[in-house]
């Protein structure tokens, strides 16, 4: 059931301080859920050492079931179906999720697939992706994913040991070898329908473009590349003060990419902030400030926002509603939730004077979390946004200065 809030540190910033009946009284309305993240298995097979889930503050995963049970898949279902009926969508989107989504098993993903597809039939279009560390993506298991119109992403940090250094399992042993034949797997032609892309965690210890060049290598169809969740509490290493690893990283990737007379694959942080300098809208919860629209449920039913922020505190994901006992509309109207639609409104004091707001939008929700004044501050990754973007928009604007002939 649904996780107690009673002795949670709830936040100043949503909770307390949005005054959610304010703005809709005001005209403000919420986007309905599009995008669902079904957690259809809590544990995992690998013990990545920066694993939001099982590393950091909240460790709700230890007391919820292993899998999700039939009834909670029919309950969410029915609850999705209701949803978007109630505001009129033409298709939703299922992200099967964990922990890691494959330790369900064939059978387990063909019935949980099965019941949402049969609930939603009638109603609205649906898409599946799953989101695995390959690990377990063998032959059967990817002919079931294909034959079930499920997209898989999967996740790599690079060469060997740069991927081997932190997605280890439990026993020290790395993880390259099996996400390898993986992806050999998925880049065959046969495979290419199901492949949905790679999805890799920046270390600035591993060399950006050894790791861009290992990633193409599989030929994804995109790339997500991914700052490590972080916060004002739990700052990422640094150097020293004022130094960007993280910008650094990025800029030598995407100057590789940008230059390339052809460009190899989608990068969707990079084609958002290219997007937004040009006066567009954002895909990536990184950067921007378009609206978000994501509901998380988990095995037990417990409908939760992103579940990134784990990352932050203990109970930072809960709204306090389940499909059990809740129809989504109740979890819409959570000031966490809200708070993720409402733009600038939702900026810090310190973020409203920059120029870069509107492109950065304070950076990935999750990374602004501080004890003392919740979700309200600039990225703990500010320096680093700031520099990328700046190098982003210097290299568009010349770019369109040189086809205008006009001065950047």
């Amino acid at each position: 059931m649904s996780q107690d809030l009673s002795e949670a540190p709830i936040p100043d910033w949503p909770h307390r301080a949005l005054d959610v009946p304010r703005l809709i009284a005001e005209g403000w309305s919420p986007r309905p859920f599009r995008d669902y993240v079904l957690k259809v298995h809590q544990r995992c097979n690998l013990a990545c050492d920066y694993c939001y889930m099982y590393t950091m503050s909240d460790q709700s995963w230890r007391t919820r079931p292993a899998v999700m049970s039939t009834e909670v898949a029919s309950a969410a279902a029915d609850r999705i179906r209701a949803h978007a009926r109630a505001h009129r969508l033409d298709t939703v989107r299922l992200i099967l999720h964990g922990g890691e989504p494959l330790m369900a098993g064939r059978d387990g993903l063909r019935s949980i697939v099965g019941t949402m597809r049969a609930a939603l039939t009638g109603t609205c279009a649906v898409d599946f992706g799953l989101q695995t560390n390959g690990v377990l993506l063998d032959e059967a298991m990817l002919a079931e994913l294909r034959s079930l119109g499920v997209t898989v992403g999967v996740s790599l940090d690079g060469p060997p040991a740069d991927n081997d250094r932190h997605r280890r399992r439990a026993d020290g042993r790395g993880s390259f070898a099996a996400v390898h034949r993986a992806l050999t797997l998925l880049d065959r032609a046969d495979n290419r329908s199901a492949y949905a892309g790679l999805l890799c965690t920046i270390d600035p210890d591993t060399d950006p473009l050894a790791c861009y060049r290992t990633l193409l290598g599989y030929h994804p169809p995109a790339i997500d590349l991914l700052f490590p969740h972080a916060n004002w509490a739990e700052p990422p290493p640094r150097a020293r003060a004022g130094e960007t690893p993280y910008a650094d990283w990025l800029i030598a990737i995407f100057d590789e990419w940008y230059g390339a007379e052809h460009q190899a694959t989608r990068i969707r942080l990079f084609e958002s902030v290219i997007n937004l300098v040009l006066g567009g809208g954002s895909r990536s919860e990184q950067v921007g400030l378009s609206p978000v629209a994501v509901a998380v449920i988990e095995t037990d039913g417990a409908v939760e926002q992103e579940d990134s922020l784990k990352s932050a505190y203990d109970g930072a994901c809960a709204t306090g509603t389940n499909v059990l006992t809740h129809d989504l509309d109740a979890a819409l109207l959570h000031p966490g939730i809200v708070a993720r639609q409402i733009g600038e409104r939702a900026l810090a004091d310190s973020c409203r004077p920059c120029e870069w707001r509107r492109i950065c939008g304070a950076g990935h929700y999750a990374h602004r979390y501080r004890r003392s004044k919740g979700f309200r501050n600039p990225s703990v990754y500010c320096a680093d946004l700031t520099r990328l973007i700046t190098h982003v928009h210097r290299r568009v604007a010349d770019d369109l200065a040189r086809l205008t002939g006009a001065r950047p």
